[in-house]
């Protein structure tokens, strides 16, 4: 597969793992297909399973707003999640779960060629980098994904959850930030 295109069809098409039977819609991706900034989450929500579109629902709202603040459009910057079928009730994907799909998270950093992507939750960066470790333990500094600096912050729904981590959060995207103009300078 050499498109972005082309991996979507083949998940639209392609039953990889249990989940995949009882989604409304698979949820692949969204935004700039060549873009220098990744967005990767966990798993998509009710409403992405009703729209197949990432990040639409309340959590997709507050990370418009955490984009817009630090100078992206959404349009700018690509945004997919691990999984591309929702859990039924919003339960926690299972190990075997994020193994069945992360082929196609792959594929779509190795297509897309971000400079740098930016992982929201615990879940995201330790499954995208194979870490068994805290959310704090990766917050606030990059790590590498075969050359890609990543950085870890807390996912929009925990932000809602919880206003005492939007400090943290914004910090974390303001390093992004840097990180990125200091990457696209040339």
């Amino acid at each position: 597969m050499t498109s972005l295109e082309e991996v979507a069809h083949y998940v639209a098409h392609t039953k990889l793992i249990e989940l995949d039977n009882s989604r409304q819609n698979p949820v692949f991706g969204a935004g700039h297909p060549t873009a220098d900034l990744m967005v990767v989450g966990d798993a998509p929500g009710a409403e992405e399973d009703e729209k197949g579109d990432p990040f639409i629902g309340p959590a997709g709202q507050k990370l418009t707003q955490i984009l817009k603040a630090i100078g992206f459009d959404r349009e700018q910057v690509y945004i997919t999640d691990i999984l591309k079928s929702r859990p039924p009730g919003d339960e926690h994907p299972t190990a075997e779960e994020f193994q069945g799909h992360l082929p196609i998270l792959y594929k779509q950093i190795s297509l897309t060629r971000p400079k740098l992507i930016l992982c929201l939750g615990k879940t995201a960066g330790t499954v995208l980098l194979g870490l068994d470790t805290t959310l704090g333990a990766m917050r606030s500094t990059f790590h590498d994904y075969h050359g890609i600096p990543v950085l870890v912050t807390y996912h929009p729904a925990a932000l809602l959850r919880n206003p005492n981590w939007r400090r943290p959060t914004w910090e974390d995207v303001q390093i992004l930030r840097k990180k990125y103009d200091e990457l696209t300078a040339s």
